[in-house]
């Protein structure tokens, strides 16, 4: 299965926080699964970061490229029709960072791994 991990999955994933439900950590978890996380979600990240909001045990430059692989982790690239799909999305949520990464999981028809219950005004499947 394919699934793009949203932002706080995969934090709290990397963290070992017991805020991830055990259903979205096996799906992390399976090998078998090729889990996603866009770059709208490391943009989020890093600006967290650089206001101190996030804080790693590792500098931002270190962890997250080294967790990125060594969870096998795949990088989902913005492009064109993401941001078309974007431009007719209805305003049920209003943070930018998640209404692209629902956006592409409309368009990549790929499942969400997350907690955020927002996202099920959409016509996406959210897997928690």
């Amino acid at each position: 299965m394919r699934v793009l991990l949203d932002t706080n999955a995969f934090l709290w994933f990397i963290m070992g926080s017991k805020k991830l439900s055990k259903k979205a950590r096996h799906i992390i978890e399976d090998t078998e699964n090729e889990k996603f996380i866009s770059v709208a979600s490391l943009w989020e990240m890093a600006i967290k970061y650089s206001l101190g909001k996030l804080k790693f045990s590792k500098p931002f430059e270190l962890i997250i490229p080294q967790q990125i692989k060594v969870n096998g982790v795949d990088l989902l690239q913005i492009d064109l029709s993401h941001i078309t799909y974007l431009s007719i999305l209805p305003f049920h949520h209003r943070d930018p960072f998640d209404r692209l990464i629902i956006s592409q999981s409309a368009v990549e028809k790929m499942p969400v791994v997350g907690s955020d219950t927002s996202f099920d005004n959409y016509q996406i499947q959210r897997l928690w």
